[in-house]
């Protein structure tokens, strides 16, 4: 595929000694890390950063797809909810987020001799209220996908030729983003959501899901296409008291289904 030349062709010329790769285990950082490891061979590194608003189901993904891809997987640890600017959850809380996770990589990368750091940005990303990026690139974090002009179906069309296993796994993000803003970021509450969507996804089998926080309120979005498994009673009668039980007082559906950054559309 022209792409994956293109990708393995822009690591070649960007790298001068090792490469690192912000890792989530996402498909487009995937993408980004398995390019990597063909152009670059034992010296492109991927980082994955286990800072507490990850989901636990995630970190694993992350390893698993890591072994995959054969390239060497670092965890780093680290706690954002001791940064009272990120907690207090304003508009500008993946800046803070994403600023920390920079300086986390700088160091990193420092300890491993890279010269170059990318993440998997696409350019679909572009389109939405992405501060995270702005503090990326304002530590020189590249993004070779919007470099080269790739957004997500190709990002995925690459994956599914590369045999990569993740190559149609639903977009996520961190669970801070289920959270109400102006509602403080707590360990309790993304425990809470992290729980309420392993509910979810068990009783329907959706596998795009979404438990907004939006404080004594869950606001469930499922896929579009995935709608109509929630057309059951009991399967209702089921979500609704298993959340209530982790503290909701109410649990809607939105009935448009899952939408990528509604909170900043709410709010």
């Amino acid at each position: 595929m022209h792409e994956v030349d293109m990708l393995i062709e822009w690591f070649k010329e960007n790298t001068i000694e090792k490469s690192m790769v912000a890792f989530s285990g996402g498909v487009d950082s995937s993408v980004v890390a398995y390019t990597s490891k063909l152009a670059l061979g034992g010296n492109a590194i991927a980082v994955t950063a286990d800072y507490k608003t990850l989901s636990r189901d995630e970190l694993e993904e992350a390893k698993i797809i890591a072994k995959e891809i054969g390239i060497k997987h670092v965890i780093i640890e680290y706690n954002e909810l001791n940064d009272i600017n990120f907690i207090a959850n304003d508009r500008y809380r993946c800046y803070y987020c994403r600023e920390n996770l920079a300086k986390h990589l700088l160091d990193v990368a420092r300890d491993y001799n890279c010269t170059l750091i990318v993440d998997g940005t696409n350019i679909d990303d572009l389109r939405d209220e992405r501060y995270g990026i702005i503090a990326m690139r304002e530590h020189k974090i590249r993004s070779p996908l919007v470099e080269l002009g790739i957004d997500k179906l190709k990002v995925r069309e690459i994956a599914k030729a590369l045999g990569l296993s993740n190559w149609d796994k639903p977009s996520n993000s961190c669970l801070a983003s289920r959270i109400g803003r102006g509602i403080n970021i707590t360990y309790e509450r993304l425990k809470r959501i992290e729980e309420a969507e392993k509910i979810v996804k068990m009783m329907t089998g959706a596998k795009q899901v979404r438990v907004r926080d939006h404080d004594s309120i869950a606001r469930i979005e499922i896929g579009r296409d995935e709608r109509h498994l929630m057309f059951d009673t009991n399967i209702l009668d089921a979500i609704d008291s298993k959340l209530k039980m982790l503290g909701f007082k109410f649990v809607t559906i939105d009935a448009m289904g899952y939408k990528s950054g509604s909170m900043n559309i709410l709010q």
